[in-house]
């Protein structure tokens, strides 16, 4: 018998409808469209502005999408492996939330929290599950409603972020494709750059803290961008040498969407050109969890059996690491 991996057979993505533009944050804080360009990359960003819809709204739009592409029921699913950091509560799960909403009635799942790293980290798990032989079907979900965590008055974050989530189907294969190899890291030394200070066990919920607007996310942009270029690409690099690639070799990366300079130090580093580089950071922003799954679906279409991927990530903690797929399936156009 040939070595079990687990393999992506199918993705999809959601993103709301409305679009929060350059032009908009004009009006809204002291910034232009000049400004936010030259720094992000980013021109506009997609907003779940409906009152009572959370992320896991978004979820079951995406899953049930994968669900009708992969031709299987939501009683199908083993296992909800949710990457997110804006849960529609702080219990339960979302995962929990989601499995109800879309019927799932044979899995059992839980949330996962990496900051923009997640969905990395939800693969490499839900990969695991999958190599064990007892899990057919594993669902990884990574997005986040980032604007329900940012505050609008502040320009140095409320650029940046947006909403959007995607998902994969994770499924054994015996013919070398699927995930091949991940290098993940985590250095809690970087905490006070980029992080909510306040809703969680340390500082609880008071009027003094939402007074003091510590529910919205902080950022070091200085310090989170120089850890950033130096790691991101660096892990980047690391997993293609310990697999004996090339630039030649990887057909695509899939970085994660937080900042296009960061996407083409990366890029520098491993030595692939901007024609293999997966980017829409321009019109989604940095959806966190959602970054690269919803690339993922973006491209899919591109995608050819064989492909050699690396998808590589950073995130608040910090959080890092990059994983290389194996693509195992070709797309319909």
């Amino acid at each position: 018998m040939n070595k079990i991996t687990a393999a992506i057979t199918c993705v999809n993505g959601y993103v709301p409808e409305h679009k929060l533009t350059n032009q908009d944050l004009e009006k809204m804080v002291d910034t232009n469209d000049e400004w936010i360009m030259s720094r992000t990359g980013i021109k506009e960003r997609r907003i779940q502005n409906t009152p009572g819809l959370a992320t896991s709204d978004m979820a079951v739009e995406a899953v049930n999408g994968l669900l009708k592409k992969r031709g299987i029921t939501a009683n199908d699913i083993d296992l909800i492996i949710f990457s997110t950091v804006t849960g529609d509560m702080i219990f339960p799960s979302t995962a929990c939330v989601l499995a109800d909403k879309i019927g799932a009635k044979n899995a059992f799942g839980f949330d996962l929290s990496a900051a923009c790293s997640g969905f990395l980290f939800g693969l490499e798990t839900g990969a695991k599950f999958i190599e064990s032989g007892k899990y057919k079907k594993v669902l990884v979900v990574g997005g986040d409603k980032m604007s329900s965590i940012i505050d609008y008055t502040d320009r140095n974050t409320c650029i940046i972020f947006g909403d959007g989530l995607g998902c994969v189907l994770l499924e054994p294969n015996e013919d070398g494709y699927g995930i091949v190899d991940s290098i993940l890291k985590i250095d809690g030394s970087g905490r006070q750059f980029l992080f909510q200070k306040a809703g969680g066990s340390l500082n609880p919920p008071t009027h003094q803290t939402i007074d003091a607007r510590e529910h919205y996310v902080y950022q070091d942009g200085k310090t989170v961008f120089k850890f950033a270029v130096t790691n991101m690409a660096q892990v980047s690099a690391d997993i293609m040498e310990r697999n004996h690639l090339t630039a030649d070799d990887v057909a695509w990366l899939v970085p994660h969407q937080a900042n296009l300079r960061i996407i083409d130090a990366t890029a520098e580093r491993m030595g692939v050109g901007r024609d293999k580089v997966m980017i829409n950071i321009d019109h989604f922003g940095n959806t966190t969890n959602g970054t690269l799954p919803l690339c993922l679906w973006e491209w899919e279409t591109k995608l050819k059996k064989g492909d050699n991927i690396i998808l590589a990530a950073f995130g608040g903690g910090f959080t890092w690491g990059a994983i290389y797929i194996k693509w195992a399936y070709n797309t319909p156009a």
